[in-house]
């Protein structure tokens, strides 16, 4: 039952509390229903993904019109917990729910021969789940609460093959995002003494004037780069491509490294200021790890760890839209994390494929799989165009809007480095392409055919959104817009 809100109607409250509490409850059946059929299972996990994406689509017209829906349950000691679903929350939790179903539907054909299956969907579903909590969170508590959750889920499928080697990397990432995470947790403590409450509305009312401590803030950002892999954090993320495709494409493109920078714009742009200091080192720390990881993209040999380097590389485009203080940056930056999100997302499943194909994922050792694999080929390049900023890409536009907006805010040498950057990453996936699918291949053993017709079909969807979302780029830009609007109008 959905008990009455502060704004909004019952319906609303309802869709809102659907949206965390069905993915996060319904998770635990995966292992009793995948007992029974594992068709079954497979489709309830694709059922309980998509309803958090069919609530918060349901919640647009009420941001839009620029309300917030509120429900919260009070707990002991104090703690509440609360959701509120405004622009930023809805536009997140689609960006995020849309690509895990097709995550999901991927899944369906390329795990079905490994074992730990019913594992595997419970912590997918419970990974989606938790990222809704993040997103919907109104209480710092809460919202600490689903950031473990997803650290556990994220550790279990990092770890998905059982080998000591697959284990070790899988409990590097988890220490290092929990380690962030305990950081946060104490700057969270601290933010929450100064301001008498953990629930954002208050913090933010609490501390307009008065500004949060520097070591607070401090902490709170030591956990968020821990979370999105961003230097001094970053070497997890590569690590962690020992995980199945599917898992990697979840990390990288829809849930994992995206909740650091959600935090981000949920705590420093939509509540408090994180300080003058931090407003100068953030997009310096962004503009370090875009470098570097770029640099490390540009050697690498193995084709998801270019992939994954590339994350860490844009990761820091978002951070800089954010930090810009300007309302075309921040646009950018949530226009960016949808427009990364669905061609990283497809860059993963198309080397998913291959690698599961050919069993290889040296590209020095591959070659030639445009002839075998046309679809999987042209999917990738349309992702990677994206990626790369290449109009009329729905990446172009983000990453246009992003330097833009850092343009505007006084921050010309930052703009013009992160330009720079992104040469580098039309470098590097210009590389990867033609190392894998247009040199001749080393052996004809490699050529091998398209995968399964689900896994393609979920490539060619993520390619042809890539596209589109360059074309039809004003709707998602006005729906980030009129997000950005309500939040920077809550900075007072």
């Amino acid at each position: 039952m959905c008990a009455k809100g502060v704004t909004g109607s019952m319906d609303n409250e309802c869709l809102l509390a659907c949206a965390v509490g069905v993915p996060v409850a319904g998770a635990f059946l995966m292992p009793l229903v995948g007992r029974a059929s594992k068709t079954v299972r497979n489709l309830l996990s694709l059922i309980l993904i998509t309803v958090p994406l069919g609530a918060s689509i349901a919640l647009i017209p009420t941001v839009l019109a620029g309300k917030t829906v509120y429900i919260s349950a009070a707990m002991p000691l104090g703690f509440n917990i609360s959701l509120a679903a405004d622009g930023l929350a809805v536009f997140m939790a689609i960006v995020s729910s849309f690509i895990s179903a097709v995550i999901a539907l991927y899944s369906f054909d390329y795990i079905d021969h490994y074992e730990n299956q019913d594992e595997y969907y419970l912590m997918i579903v419970l990974f989606l789940g938790s990222m809704m909590g993040i997103c919907y969170s109104a209480n710092l508590i809460p919202l600490y609460i689903f950031w473990e959750l997803t650290a556990l889920s994220s550790w279990r499928l990092i770890g998905f093959f059982r080998e000591e080697h697959f284990v070790k990397r899988a409990d590097k990432a988890f220490l290092t995002t929990v380690f962030g995470a305990l950081l946060m947790l104490l700057g969270f403590i601290m933010i929450g003494q100064q301001a008498g409450s953990f629930e954002l509305a208050v913090i933010r009312d609490k501390l307009a004037a008065e500004p949060v401590s520097a070591v607070a803030a401090g902490l709170v950002i030591a956990g968020i780069l821990a979370k999105s892999a961003t230097l001094p954090f970053h070497t997890w993320l590569p690590d962690a491509g020992v995980a199945p495709s599917p898992v990697t494409a979840l990390l990288h493109a829809a849930v994992l490294v995206k909740i650091g920078v959600y935090a981000y714009a949920r705590i420093f742009v939509a509540t408090i200021a994180a300080g003058a200091f931090w407003d100068q080192a953030i997009p310096a720390i962004a503009l370090a790890s875009t470098l570097v990881s770029a640099g490390a993209a540009l050697v690498e040999t193995d084709i998801k760890r270019i992939i994954a380097y590339s994350t860490v590389s844009q990761i820091g485009f978002i951070f800089l839209g954010l930090s810009s203080g300007t309302e075309l940056g921040v646009t950018g930056a949530l226009l960016f994390i949808l427009m990364h999100g669905i061609a990283k997302a497809g860059l993963f499943l198309s080397a998913g494929i291959i690698e599961q194909k050919t069993h290889v994922r040296d590209i020095t050792k591959l070659g030639g799989l445009v002839k075998t694999m046309p679809v999987t080929a042209v999917s990738f390049l349309l992702c990677a165009f994206s990626v790369m900023g290449i109009p009329p890409f729905g990446g172009f536009f983000s990453k246009y809007m992003v330097i833009t907006g850092a343009l505007s805010g006084g921050r010309t040498a930052l703009a013009i480095a992160f330009a720079a950057c992104g040469f580098l990453t039309i470098v590097y996936l210009f590389r990867l392409f033609n190392a894998v699918f247009l040199k001749e291949a080393p052996s004809q053993e490699i050529l091998v055919k398209e995968g399964s017709h689900t896994m393609v079909f979920s490539i060619a969807m993520l390619a042809v959104l890539s596209v589109a979302g360059g074309l039809l780029v004003s709707y998602p830009a006005e729906f980030g817009l009129e997000a950005v609007k309500q939040i920077m109008g809550l900075v007072k």
